[in-house]
């Protein structure tokens, strides 16, 4: 399975980005789908989660501003950013459980992992 990801850039305070997420080789039809991210000096946090059955979850600081999907025809995996705020200023990754659950936002539950796209706002 692969995983690459794209669309991170440098932008102002209050203005929008939307990250996508390119997956490849994957052959289970279960499974959970999340965006992480780790900003400068700070551990990796969990973002958004989406699992196969369609469960979203997020986490408290993105709520309201933040929106995950996906599109199964394109194999990709979205997260569109509104409202941006200095403290969103991280690398994002995008990670895939193989499993019929999503359960949170635990590192060790994802088996795969891109190699990140860096936002930063100003």
């Amino acid at each position: 399975v692969q995983l690459v990801e794209s669309g991170g850039g440098s932008v102002q305070a209050g203005q929008s980005l939307r990250l996508s997420c390119a997956v490849s080789g994957y052959t289970n039809s279960y499974y959970c789908m999340a965006w992480f991210r780790q900003g400068p000096g700070k551990r990796r946090e969990g973002v958004a989660t989406l699992g196969n059955d369609g469960s979203i979850d997020y986490a408290n600081s993105v709520k309201g501003r933040f929106t995950i999907t996906q599109d199964n025809a394109k194999n990709a995996l979205y997260l569109q950013m509104n409202s941006l705020k200095p403290g969103d200023t991280a690398m994002y990754y995008c990670a895939r459980r193989d499993g019929p659950y999503c359960l949170g936002y635990s590192e060790a539950e994802y088996h795969y992992w891109g190699l990140g796209t860096q936002v930063t706002v100003s």
